[in-house]
C-alpha cells in the first residue's frame, strides 16, 4: 500500500512465514526494510549506481543473506540510478523461491 509521501508497506505471507516490506521512495534513491516478525534493523547493503554498474557496501554484514541483500540492493540502485539502502531481518535463511517472490513485490512497489 503506497501513502503520497512515498512511503509503502505490505505485507506478504510465504509457506508459514510472514514478512513485512517497508519502502521510502526519495528522488534519488530509496530505503527497504524486509523484516520476519518483530519490526527490527537487520543486516545492511547500500548500493549506488551512477555509472553502468552499481558500486556496493556492506555496513551491517549478514551472517546468510548477503547475496539476497546485494540483489535487491543493486537492482533497485540500477533501475532507480540513485542510492538503494536495504536491511533484512529475517528469523531463517530465505530460500531461493521465498527470495524470489519478495524480489518481485519490492520491484513492483518501487516501479509504481
Amino acid at each position: 500500500m503506497s501513502s503520497p509521501n512515498g512511503f509503502s508497506e505490505k505485507t506478504v505471507d510465504l509457506e508459514s512465514r510472514s514478512f513485512s516490506l517497508k519502502i521510502l521512495k526519495f528522488d534519488n534513491g530509496c530505503f527497504v526494510s524486509v523484516t520476519e516478525g518483530s519490526s527490527k534493523l537487520g543486516s545492511m547493503v547500500v548500493s549506488l549506481t551512477t555509472g553502468q554498474n552499481p558500486i556496493t557496501t556492506t555496513v551491517i554484514p549478514s551472517k546468510s543473506e548477503s547475496l539476497f541483500l546485494k540483489l535487491i540492493s543493486e537492482r533497485i540502485s540500477s533501475r532507480m540510478r540513485g542510492i538503494a539502502i536495504v536491511s533484512t531481518f529475517v528469523q531463517k535463511e530465505i530460500d531461493p523461491s521465498t527470495a524470489k517472490v519478495l524480489m518481485t513485490e519490492i520491484m513492483d512497489i518501487i516501479q509504481n
